[in-house]
């Protein structure tokens, strides 16, 4: 399983951004699509997830800033970031979990996404 990222990049407060994974390879059935972000000496946090029959599920500090959205024949997952804070700063990275593997995280290479103005 591969999951490749795409997006990201540097914005203003206020701004917004959009985030890309497409999943490939051997995939049997995804079972929960999201993002996690961490920053320099911390652990990785939830950011937003889409889980087992779309239930969605935000850290309290994006609700009603960031999107999550799901394209399951495409195997793709978007994160949509508005108004986007100094805070929101960290390395993105998409999780993937199969119901064949429901032990398993997949992640991908990480995103930079900086807030600055």
């Amino acid at each position: 399983v591969q999951l490749e990222e795409s997006g990201g990049g540097l914005a203003q407060p206020g701004g917004s951004l959009t985030l890309h994974c497409a999943v490939s390879g051997s995939i049997f059935n995804i079972q929960r699509m999201g993002y996690y972000r961490q920053t320099a000496g911390n652990q990785r946090d939830l950011v937003a997830l889409w889980g087992t029959g779309g239930t969605l599920t935000y850290a309290d500090s994006v609700k009603d800033r960031f999107t999550i959205s799901r394209n399951n024949a495409k195997n793709t997952v978007t994160l949509r970031m508005n108004s986007l804070k100094p805070e929101d700063t960290a390395v993105y990275y998409c999780n993937v979990q199969l119901k064949s593997e429901p032990d398993r995280d997949y992640w991908g290479q990480g995103t930079q996404v900086s807030v600055s103005s």
